[in-house]
């Protein structure tokens, strides 16, 4: 006989009409779009989610949910905790079906089956049962109502048996399967015992860079890199075991290269106006690197607009941007982007950014003429020069990497971050050049004005990325 779990966090922590729990999904994938934009990254292996109710933390879980519903997985292993602190290792519930409103969700035995024994052990849901997991459930069905799910309950690990438990995770990756860890960020105030900096005017600046400070590190996909930073600043993130195990899970995933992009970011401070009593949410997806790629007509698209931005400035003098002639949904996609100017094949001016605020619809014709007017190497752009070659380069996010033997020349670029020292070059800017990567570094720390010995300091921070870079030839 089918053993089914009725969850008791419906009717407490999101309502327990079916009716009213659908429109108030609805609602909170609108509010996800509104936020953060229509476009939805492809592929993607794994989620961190938060756990709050969903009146708090719905709209940004709803930013990974919206990936989901876009690739229909078959299949979703949920990462999740006990916070009344359950069993050591790694455990599944001996559950069927897990009932909300909106029906059962049946729980995937092939995968348990899979699963179960080694490191994986079978317990009752009474030990186990937390809203880590199963304010997941009414997400899942709103976003893959045909997925089915594996609640994983993480306790305490050390790192063999992590790294043990993952990569058998890590066999079950590929197209139709997602992994998602249940988490929430700092919580902040006196009820939780937790107040490093005082509730004033500057809190939410400061919930904001601790916050991030623990979402870089993360974008190592290095477990210890992650729980260090924790140590480090002190911070209570909840779900700190889920989390670890995703990053190892995804670290050994069989795909090429895998990044962490930031979906979305938001305080229950932010939603209440209460910062004395604050907690963290983010949304955060893991992505292979060729998720992060244009189409062919996005490309053109983007080189079009830029050719007739640079040649409006040329002709009239006037700082104007012309913008692609369609807003596809490509572009509106929010990426770090460069644009290099070349005349006779000699640099004429490049400037971007490394992460943008705006879409790419709107950020290419911009920094078009940023790099034809105000790269401050260069005289401004004239229309007496002639012909100006254009190149876009199109960042995915940075990953923070351990040291420069993580580095892979001719493709990753870098960047460097050291007290006030900033530095960051394309990965093209090794071509024609023979350079190792060690030559690049060094190469990467003149350009923030300092030399190589500053990756010996502790405090020094190093990223890589990729980026996709076209122009004229490449899409005509």
């Amino acid at each position: 006989m089918a053993t089914v779990h009725t969850s008791p966090y419906s009717g407490t922590w999101y309502t327990s009409d079916a009716a009213e729990l659908k429109r108030q999904l609805d609602e909170l994938f609108e509010q996800s779009e509104e936020r953060t934009g229509p476009y939805l990254l492809p592929n993607g292996l794994g989620f961190v989610v938060p756990h709050a109710g969903l009146v708090y933390s719905g709209g940004v879980a709803a930013a990974a949910y919206r990936c989901l519903e876009a690739q229909h997985p078959e299949r979703v292993i949920i990462l999740g905790f006990s916070h009344r602190g359950g069993p050591a290792g790694v455990s599944i519930p001996e559950v069927d079906a897990i009932a909300t409103p909106l029906g059962d969700v049946p729980i995937d035995r092939r995968t348990v089956e899979e699963l179960s024994g080694d490191t994986f052990q079978r317990a009752p849901e009474r030990s186990l049962c937390d809203h880590s997991v199963e304010i997941q459930l009414p997400l899942v069905q709103r976003a893959a109502p045909q997925a089915r799910i594996t609640p994983v309950y993480v306790g305490r690990l050390d790192a063999p048996v992590r790294r043990k438990v993952a990569r058998r995770l890590a066999q079950l990756a590929g197209p139709g399967t997602v992994f998602l860890a249940s988490s929430d960020f700092t919580h902040y105030g006196r009820d939780f015992y937790f107040q490093p900096f005082p509730p004033d005017s500057r809190v939410s600046d400061n919930l904001h860079k601790l916050d991030h400070a623990v979402i870089e590190a993360a974008s190592s996909l290095k477990p210890e890199l992650f729980l260090e930073e924790l140590r480090k600043t002190g911070s209570n993130v909840c779900g700190a075991a889920p989390i670890a195990l995703l990053l190892e899970i995804m670290a050994a995933v069989p795909a090429e290269e895998v990044f962490q992009e930031t979906l979305d970011y938001q305080t229950s401070g932010e939603i209440t106006g209460d910062f004395e009593h604050s907690v963290s949410y983010a949304a955060l997806g893991y992505f292979p690197a060729e998720s992060f790629h244009l189409t062919r007509e996005d490309q053109r698209l983007l080189v079009e607009s830029a050719r007739r931005t640079l040649d409006r400035l040329l002709a009239t003098g006037e700082r104007r941007a012309v913008y692609p002639e369609r807003r596809t949904p490509g572009l509106a996609r929010r990426a770090g982007v460069f644009v290099t100017l070349h005349r006779n094949g000699e640099l004429r001016g490049c400037v971007g950014c490394k992460s943008a605020g705006s879409d790419l619809y709107s950020t290419v014709p911009e920094m078009t003429l940023s790099a034809a007017l105000d790269d401050v190497r260069f005289e401004p752009l004239s229309g007496e020069e002639g012909h100006i070659a254009i190149e876009i380069s199109v960042l995915s996010p940075m990953k923070r990497i351990t040291g420069p033997e993580q580095f892979r020349i001719k493709i990753h670029g870098g960047y460097l971050e050291s007290g006030y020292y900033r530095g960051l070059l394309l990965p093209q800017v090794a071509e024609g050049r023979n350079w190792d990567a060690q030559q690049f570094l060094s190469a990467l720390a003149r350009k923030a004005g300092t030399s190589a010995k500053i990756y010996a300091d502790p405090s020094t921070r190093l990223f890589v990325f990729r980026a996709q870079v076209f122009g004229e030839d490449l899409v005509s």
